[in-house]
């Protein structure tokens, strides 16, 4: 019997409907959990994160095989699926529940990600400087199971409601 020793990761781009479905598609990927992190409130709902007073970022929780996919390769595909240069936004959704962000949940993470998002800036492939922010990782609070895989039940489209 083989033993995996999945990781975890967690980001936050915006809505995290769409997230959460760029990151399933990733070979290594084996679970991605949306929720809340980054605030002050216990146990937050949706619509207490979209009143935006929880401080909380609407989040996925990502677990990979890193035999499989390694964590550079996450970053990469986080910073792909957003704009991380908008401060409190994604498109059509503002508010500092859609900010940019990597909690990370370890050194090797917090190391790799700053690296990352120097190289990321230093390369000028986006007009403005990064505004992603990098913390440790706070509780993650499990969104309501109608956000669980939302566009596998429900089709594509816009992340706001």
């Amino acid at each position: 019997m083989t033993t995996i020793n999945l990781e975890k990761a967690t980001f936050a781009a915006g809505c995290f409907w769409g997230v959460e479905e760029a990151f399933r598609k990733i070979k290594g990927v084996k679970d991605v959990i949306v929720g809340y992190v980054g605030g002050h409130t216990k146990h937050p709902t949706y619509e207490d994160v979209c009143g935006g007073k929880t401080g909380h970022a609407e989040a996925v929780h990502v677990l990979f095989d890193p035999k499989e996919v390694s964590y550079e390769v996450l970053l990469q595909a986080f910073w792909d699926m957003h704009d991380p240069t908008t401060a409190n936004r994604q498109g059509p959704d503002v508010g500092e529940q859609y900010r940019s962000a990597i909690f990370f949940h370890s050194a090797t993470q917090e190391i790799a990600a700053r690296k990352s998002k120097e190289t990321l800036d230093t390369s000028k492939k986006f007009n403005n400087p990064i505004v992603t922010e990098i913390t440790k990782a706070s509780p993650f609070y499990r969104a309501e199971e109608y956000h669980q895989r939302y566009f596998e039940k429900h089709g594509g489209g816009a992340c706001h409601v």
